[in-house]
């Protein structure tokens, strides 16, 4: 089989109706099986306004709202429409990107009618109770991941730092990397604009510190506005730069009274904001890659992130950024102001970080997932057994 016999059932628990790094990669990629003449259709909880339109034929899977995250919902089942639509497609692959019910019940059925199943692993949902102090439920949450991903064929993370992570947890005997690509055209040096920087109110001499991403307390905010507070002590010359929109913008405003908050950005205006940056700062650990590491690095900025899954992949420390211990207020706040403060290092960083960047194809990446969708047929077909962990 080549990729045009492969007939794809994707199940996303948030295909388009919030923004993420995630279903921008997932959206990607059901392009690029449609350009190879693949027959893919996505089932996923909707909302009447998603963030944007999807690509491929979307089908909705029944939802409810998460309590106290209202933006976000969780599909449950497989309706009896659902699983008429997907008899009638008739998939010989299933791939499920969230670990929530419905994905479960779409494995259930896949191994019911002994159809291989392959899991993408986009964030470190066991690392998020600690953000609510809720951190003791961290095992259990490990638990109930392993017990969903042991049960399809193989996984996929997006780095081989995260793959390493899965496979000391024992989610799968069967551990891949289907990692990230980077749009050329919108992230690069020549999109950074002095004239809107001003317009924004950041002067050309001050270093601007950015900050991309969903603002949610995930997103490592506590860490980011206390070391921010630390370079205001010592008397640090910078600017910061918020770019995004969420459910703790009001609080992360009231934190850092003197930042600069764009909003959400999205295609040329995105990479505009990120190359108007002097450095990325991402002390996130819930992260399986870092998209917008690799956006920062292609614009030539040095970033400075928690040595993390995915992080760690792509940032070498020292030379196109400065990799910190998680939490360490301190380090990162003087791995900052080194960079606030000799824009020689600071450019030679990101000349390298830029180099690094051209890795990195979007064609390349998603073959490489492709390449793992005929190999798991394959072995099904010849009768390969489930193999569900490493360690009994």
């Amino acid at each position: 089989m080549n990729v045009t016999g492969l007939r794809v059932a994707l199940f996303s628990g948030n295909y388009n109706y919030v923004r993420d790094g995630a279903n921008q990669a997932l959206n990607r990629f059901v392009g690029y099986l449609l350009r190879q003449g693949a027959a893919v259709r996505i089932y996923s909880a909707t909302t009447s306004h998603p963030a944007f339109e999807p690509t491929g034929d979307l089908v909705s899977a029944p939802s409810f709202s998460v309590p106290g995250r209202r933006e976000y919902r969780v599909p449950y089942r497989l309706s009896r429409d659902v699983r008429r639509d997907l008899k009638a497609f008739g998939p010989n692959l299933i791939h499920v990107s969230s670990p929530d019910p419905l994905g479960h019940r779409a494995i259930s059925w896949a191994r019911e009618r002994n159809i291989p199943a392959v899991a993408s692993v986009h964030t470190r949902f066991e690392t998020y109770p600690r953000y609510y102090g809720l951190a003791f439920l961290e095992p259990l949450i490990e638990s109930l991941l392993r017990r969903f991903y042991r049960r399809c064929d193989a996984i996929v993370a997006p780095s081989e730092s995260m793959a390493q992570l899965l496979r000391e947890q024992r989610m799968s005997y069967d551990v891949g990397i289907w990692t990230r690509g980077i749009d050329r055209e919108i992230f690069h040096p020549g999109r950074r604009d002095m004239a809107w920087r001003r317009s924004v109110g950041i002067a050309d001499d001050r270093p601007v510190i950015g900050f991309v991403g969903r603002l949610v307390m995930e997103k490592g905010l506590d860490v980011f506005s206390d070391t921010i507070d630390q370079l205001a002590t010592r008397q640090v010359p910078h600017k910061v730069l918020i770019v995004g929109e969420g459910p703790a913008r009001e609080w992360f405003e009231n934190r850092l009274p003197d930042a600069v908050f764009t909003g959400f950005q999205s295609g040329p205006d995105l990479g505009r904001a990120v190359a108007s940056m002097d450095m990325l700062f991402n002390p996130s650990i819930t992260e399986t890659f870092g998209n917008v590491t690799l956006e920062a690095m292609a614009c030539g900025l040095p970033t400075v992130a928690a040595r993390a899954t995915g992080s760690e992949n792509l940032v070498t420390d020292r030379v196109t950024g400065r990799l910190i211990r998680p939490g360490a207020i301190g380090a990162f706040a003087e791995a900052l102001s080194s960079y606030c403060r000799n824009p020689e290092e600071r450019m030679q960083a990101g000349a390298a970080a830029m180099a690094r960047a051209e890795r990195y194809g979007w064609d390349q990446v998603n073959q490489a997932l492709v390449d793992t969708y005929l190999r798991v047929i394959r072995q099904r077909a010849q009768g390969a057994r489930l193999r569900s962990s490493p360690v009994p």
